[in-house]
């Protein structure tokens, strides 16, 4: 049964500040970068009529995710404006929550440290967003509403939101890789855990990372109304 209590680290010592890394997570997360840059090579090699499969699932995927930013931001511009952010986000993700049904491979979004950070990401983005397109004063102006001292109460309900979409798609795939390799314990590899594995990194990642880009273009919008 795996450990999952031994992380492979790289310390670095920064002035004094030790900085501790995933090595693993490091590895897993540049083999998705690396698969998403060969897709977007392959998609626009040799672009034509007839387009290539590549191309198909590109275009497929572009214009689904183009459409949703739209539709939910109520504003073409917007919709142009953050399409690239959500496109890279679901991509990135969705990739990700498929590495663990590679033999020997595992999930970046595994390690809480990526939805985390994908989190605090659109976190940031959707305040930079809301001073963007409504001003600072009437920014600060929506934490006040509907009367002034809401104001901590609003601020911790924003907060809430990183840490409810980040422990999310954090807790269904960990539990998702926990609940393989338990059954496989029990069963011995045979079957039913190819078939879980193909579930829980197939279906279940595809929801996850479908939920997580739709709840982070969700916030943006909450922002820019």
């Amino acid at each position: 049964m795996e450990n999952f209590t031994e992380i492979l680290q790289l310390k670095i010592n920064l002035a004094g500040i030790i900085l501790s890394f995933n090595v693993k997570t490091i590895i897993m997360t540049w083999i998705v970068m690396v698969a998403l840059i060969l897709f977007a090579l392959l998609a626009r090699k040799k672009m034509g009529l007839v387009p290539n499969p590549f191309q198909i699932v590109a275009e497929l995927l572009i214009t689904a995710i183009y459409n949703l930013c739209i539709d939910t931001l109520e504003d073409e511009r917007l919709g142009k404006k953050y399409f690239p952010l959500i496109c890279a986000l679901f991509m990135f993700l969705l990739l990700s929550n498929w590495l663990g049904v590679i033999p020997k491979l595992c999930e970046p979004t595994r390690d809480l440290n990526t939805p985390l950070g994908m989190g605090i990401l659109g976190f940031v983005i959707a305040q930079y967003a809301g001073i963007k397109e409504k001003g600072l004063k009437q920014y600060i102006k929506d934490y006040l509403d509907p009367i002034f001292f809401m104001a901590p109460l609003n601020i911790i309900g924003e907060i809430a939101k990183v840490v409810s979409i980040s422990f999310r798609l954090f807790g269904n795939i960990m539990g998702g890789a926990i609940i393989i390799i338990v059954v496989s314990y029990l069963v011995y590899g045979i079957l039913l855990p190819p078939l879980l594995n193909l579930f829980f990194g197939l279906f279940v990642g595809t929801v996850q990372a479908f939920v997580f880009t739709m709840l982070t273009l969700v916030y943006i919008a909450v922002q820019v109304k």
